[in-house]
């Protein structure tokens, strides 16, 4: 099994389509185990391999976007989240899924790999956001 970072292709034809909207519907972020096979194929959320224990919620959390918009800079739009925590948290995660769910299906957006297993032990498990930048911004397009 793998996980490799990317942008969800479903998600580029989606935005084509006009299915997705950050500034109305709901993403969230849900986290997934080494034995999850996650990439740019993925096209919507799936419980399998998601991560169980205490202090998470099959589904994983809501996403707030920063801003409430999405940016522009020079010839990039990108899109920010703020940083997103379990708190009492007692899990192991491998990598995360970003996904729509306003939509029907839950449509893939975004692929997390986290590079090695990440643990929390009756803590705080947090996903940090890179800069949000044109360079840098999990979600942007070029």
């Amino acid at each position: 099994m793998a996980i490799t970072q990317a942008l969800c292709t479903s998600f580029k034809q989606e935005l084509m389509e006009g299915v997705h909207d950050f500034t109305t519907h709901t993403f969230k972020i849900a986290l997934y185990t080494s034995s999850a096979t996650l990439s740019a194929a993925t096209t919507a959320y799936s419980a399998t391999n998601e991560v169980s224990g205490t202090g998470y919620t099959a589904g994983g959390e809501a996403l707030t976007v920063t801003g409430g918009a999405v940016s522009i800079s020079g010839t990039t739009a990108f899109i920010d989240f703020s940083d997103v925590s379990w708190t009492s948290a007692t899990i192991t995660a491998r990598g995360a899924l970003i996904y729509n769910d306003t939509v029907a299906g839950d449509p893939a957006v975004a692929v997390l790999d986290f590079g090695a297993d990440k643990t929390s032990t009756s803590g705080t498990f947090t996903v940090q956001f890179p800069t949000a930048d044109a360079s840098n911004a999990i979600v942007r397009i070029a």
